[in-house]
Formats: C-alpha cells, sequence, structure tokens
C-alpha cells in the first residue's frame, strides 16, 4: 500500500477565556473518555496541560488530587475509568519511555493522559487524541482538538457547544 497517507486528523478549535472556561472542556473531556483512550496534551510550559489535565480527571470522576507526574514519570488515579497521567518530560527518548514501562497493556483498562507526548516520538500510536493548548499568562487559550482514527471524533461531537 505505498503512496497511501494517513488521514487528516478531525479537528475542532475551542476558545478558553479564563482557566474556568479551561476547567469546563476538561470535564466534558472526562466525560466522555472510555477505556483504552490515549490523550495527548501539547502545548509550551506554562500553557495549561496539568490544570486541563486535573479537569480530565475530575469529568472522569478522579477525587485525588492530580499532580504533574514530571519526576515520578506516571501517575495512577481511580475514577470511574483508571487514570494513568504520564509526563516524559525528563526522558531523552521515546526507548527510555517503553523501557520504563510508560506505555503498556494496562492502559487498555482506563484513560492514558500524556503531558509532552512529542518526547514519545515514534512511540506514539497514530490513533489518539491531540489537545493542543496555545497561550500563556493571563491570556485565553485557543485549544485545539484533533481526532487522530474515528473513536476519538465523539469528543469533537462533545465539545461542540463549547465555543
Amino acid at each position: 500500500m505505498s503512496g497511501m497517507t494517513a488521514a487528516a486528523p478531525a479537528t475542532r478549535v475551542v476558545i478558553c477565556p479564563d482557566p474556568a472556561a479551561t476547567s469546563a472542556l476538561g470535564r466534558v473531556l472526562g466525560a466522555v473518555a472510555e477505556a483504552g483512550d490515549l490523550v495527548c496534551l501539547w502545548g509550551d510550559l506554562g500553557a495549561g496541560k496539568t490544570h486541563l489535565a486535573k479537569a480530565i480527571g475530575a469529568g472522569l470522576g478522579v477525587a485525588e488530587t492530580i499532580t504533574s507526574p514530571s519526576f515520578i514519570l506516571m501517575s495512577e488515579y481511580a475514577g470511574r475509568l483508571p487514570l494513568f497521567h504520564v509526563d516524559p518530560y525528563r526522558l531523552t527518548s521515546a526507548e527510555d519511555a517503553l523501557q520504563g514501562g510508560l506505555l503498556d497493556e494496562r492502559q487498555a483498562g482506563g484513560v492514558t493522559l500524556v503531558e509532552w507526548p512529542e518526547r514519545l516520538g515514534d512511540a506514539l500510536p497514530s490513533e489518539r487524541l491531540d489537545v493542543r493548548i496555545d497561550g500563556l499568562g493571563e491570556e485565553p487559550r485557543t485549544v485545539t482538538l484533533e481526532a487522530h482514527g474515528d473513536r476519538y471524533r465523539r469528543y469533537l461531537d462533545a465539545t461542540a457547544r463549547i465555543r
């Protein structure tokens, strides 16, 4: 099948004028999450990836305080589905992530959130939801949702009423 290219992802752009709007978006995403989902949070340092991760956790019914797992690489939380919060920021390669067990079969029964997914390189599965956050400080955030694969289009549908 040479010459074939992957279909362009379906996208939706949401403007979050303040942290409350970002939290509302995250709760919607968490509410529609299903077992086996991979959600990648892209954005600069200070863009709000961990803030959004906390809100997605709230949408999943996670009662614990979600913190950035930068120093431990992965945290697991109990909710209506297990939440695996992965942060490979301190890794130097995708090989480090795979050898460290950051991506494994346990995650098929829960939702995996990855901050700094670019660190996983080629190890990042092609089917996933990419959430790209643009904006820093007190300015509004532009959040672009990219559904890579049909199973992730439900996230776009769920956020259709959010502007």
